[in-house]
C-alpha cells in the first residue's frame, strides 16, 4: 500500500473511531510495522523545517485501543502489557544491555547503543547514539545520529495533543547527565548540553555570549554550549529565582566530532 493512501486510510478511520465499527486495525498494524523499520517518522525534516506526521500519532493512539492485554516473559522477567518488546538486536546490529527495553513501533538503527534504559513507541534513535544508564527516550521522541545522552537523561514523550511536536534532537549532539527535555523542544545539531539543564517549552534560554542577552524559548541553536542558571522573577509574595539555560559558548566547526566536542567541555568546564 502506498504512504499517501495509508495515510488517508488513517485519517478517515481517526475521524470516524467512535462513530463507526469498521475494523481498521490492518492499516494501524501496517503503520506500526512502517515504524518499527523506520519507513516511516513521526516526525521529518522537510525543506528547512520539522513536520509532524499526525497521522503516524493518530495510528499509535489507535494501535493502544486494539491491542490487548498480554503476558511477556523474558527469562525469569515477566511483563504485563499491550505493546510487545523489540527483539533480534543482533541480526539489526545494536547493542543492548539487560535491563534495557524499547517498545515494538520505535525504530533504532545500526550501531545504537543501549545501556539499561528505556525506549517508548513511536521513537526514532540515528545510527551510532549511545544511550545511556536509565536514560528515557519518550513516546515519538526524535534523536539524531551519534548522539550521546547520559546517564538519568529524560527526553518526554508525547501522543497527545495530535498536533503537537515531540522532542527533537538533531544528529552530533551531547547530552549532559540528569538533563530533562520535554514539550517539544528542539536542540539544533552539535549542540553540548551540560548536567542538569531542564528545557521545557516556557523555558527562558538567555545566550549571554555578547555584551546583551538574547531571550529565546523552545529551541538550542546549532553548536551552542549551554549550562542550567537562573533568574530573578517577581510574585506576589516576592521575588525569587527560576530556572533557566544559559548559552555560555559555540561548540568550534570540525569534522571531527569527538575533537571538537572535548574541546566544548574543557574549555567551558561542562559537567557531565
Amino acid at each position: 500500500m502506498k504512504i499517501d493512501q495509508l495515510k488517508l486510510d488513517i485519517e478517515i478511520a481517526w475521524k470516524n473511531r467512535k462513530e463507526s465499527s469498521t475494523d481498521n486495525s490492518s492499516s494501524v498494524i501496517h503503520v506500526m510495522d512502517l515504524l518499527e523499520k523506520g519507513t516511516i517518522r513521526v516526525s521529518e525534516f522537510v525543506n528547512g523545517k520539522w513536520r509532524v506526521n499526525e497521522w503516524i500519532k493518530q495510528a499509535i493512539i489507535m494501535y493502544f485501543s486494539i491491542m490487548k492485554m498480554n503476558v511477556v516473559e523474558l527469562g525469569p522477567l515477566e511483563f504485563y502489557d499491550k505493546i510487545p518488546i523489540k527483539n533480534k538486536f543482533k541480526d539489526k546490529g545494536i547493542r543492548v544491555v539487560p535491563p534495557a527495553v524499547a517498545r515494538y513501533g520505535s525504530y533504532i538503527s545500526h550501531g545504537v547503543i543501549l545501556m539499561p534504559s528505556y525506549v517508548n513507541i513511536g521513537a526514532y534513535i540515528g545510527e551510532k547514539t549511545m544511550v545511556d544508564t536509565w536514560a528515557t527516550v519518550g513516546s515519538c521522541a526524535q534523536v539524531g545520529s551519534r548522539v550521546h545522552i547520559s546517564g538519568g537523561v529524560g527526553i518526554g514523550g508525547v501522543l497527545e495533543p495530535i498536533q503537537a511536536s515531540p522532542v527533537i534532537i538533531e544528529d552530533d549532539v551531547f547530552i549532559g547527565s540528569r538533563c530533562i527535555l520535554v514539550e517539544g523542544v528542539l536542540i539544533e545539531r552539535e549542540a553540548v548540553l551540560g548536567a542538569n539543564v531542564v528545557l521545557t517549552a516556557s523555558t527562558k534560554i538567555f545566550d549571554v555570549t555578547n555584551d546583551k542577552p538574547v531571550d529565546r524559548k523552545g529551541f538550542i541553536p546549532k553548536s551552542s554550549v549551554v549550562i542550567p542558571g537562573s533568574f530573578p522573577k517577581k510574585f506576589p509574595s516576592g521575588i525569587y529565582h527560576v530556572p533557566c539555560a544559559l548559552i555560555i559558548g559555540k561548540r568550534k566547526d570540525s569534522t571531527n566530532k569527538k575533537t571538537s566536542l572535548n574541546e566544548a567541555l574543557r574549555t567551558h568546564n561542562i559537567v557531565l
